[in-house]
């Protein structure tokens, strides 16, 4: 396989569905699908959408791993779980929250492939707002030219205010006023990318992948922040458009977000530091 796409859910069997659906619209990327089910009793594979979606897969000849992982101890150890099943040279974490369309894996794939960079995201549009243009927000977008190289980017500096790029509709009325023939791409800079990540398997565990899990509280938010930050500045790491991943708008099934993981891991490095 080229990649593993890695799919945490819980409680969350329509959206589980749709995002499978999506998945088994790919067809130009070899990939396998796991999925750790944290719903209670491991329920949410078993519904009848989700049930049917993971047999078109296999039908399709893709292998799908089912996990169940029920004790909650957070989003990071939840991820570094599924990275721990991952053996693909690529792993797409993919929330179950969101459909791709057809060719998105594809595109992801070649831009990392292409780019030689630690990850590839591609940003979820909400296109409930599909009517509200926000120019003061995508005023900061700036297109990657030349060979990606390392960055940081903390609270602070001027990396960090490019997260209003992924707000609302942002990444579609940016791809729309941009010339992407059929199937190509356009890399940019990015803070961090939300739900739909690509990394090369290797530079994630190279930085520690999610290990950081264990100095957070069970209800923490960030946790993807975390992890490709650690991976930009040894790696760089990018998001392309189009985009092609679709919020579903769901509510989150985070609710406490009190902690940010950003906030703790990296204090606690500079802490150590001193």
């Amino acid at each position: 396989m080229d990649v593993d796409v890695l799919v945490p859910t819980v409680d969350r069997p329509a959206e589980l569905a749709t995002t499978l659906a999506g998945l088994a619209a790919q067809t130009d990327v070899a990939f396998r699908v796991v999925v750790s089910d944290q719903s209670a009793g491991g329920e949410a594979v078993t519904a009848p959408a989700v049930a049917a979606m993971l047999r078109v897969l296999e039908a399709q000849g893709r292998p799908v791993t089912l996990l169940t992982h029920p004790e909650r101890r957070g989003l990071a150890e939840h991820r570094q779980f599924l990275l721990d099943h991952a053996t693909a040279p690529a792993v797409l974490f993919l929330d179950d929250d969101v459909w791709l369309e057809p060719g998105s894996v594809g595109r992801m794939l070649d831009a990392l492939r292409t780019l030689d960079c630690g990850f590839v995201g591609s940003a979820v549009q909400g296109l409930s707002y599909l009517h509200d243009r926000r120019p003061h927000e995508t005023a900061v977008f700036e297109r990657w030219d030349g060979p990606v190289v390392p960055e940081v980017v903390r609270r602070g500096t001027p990396g960090f205010d490019r997260w209003s790029l992924h707000n609302a509709a942002n990444p579609t009325h940016l791809a729309a006023d941009l010339d992407v023939p059929p199937g190509g791409w356009v890399p940019y800079r990015v803070a961090w990318v939300g739900a739909c990540v690509l990394y090369d398997r290797q530079a994630l565990d190279d930085v520690g992948g999610f290990r950081f899990w264990d100095a957070l509280p069970p209800d923490h938010a960030g946790e993807d922040v975390v992890a490709q930050w650690r991976v930009m500045e040894r790696f760089g790491g990018v998001g392309i458009l189009p985009s092609g991943a679709v919020h579903l708008e769901a509510p989150t099934t985070v609710v406490d977000r009190r902690v940010d993981a950003p906030d703790v891991v990296f204090d606690e490095w500079a802490d150590a530091a001193r």
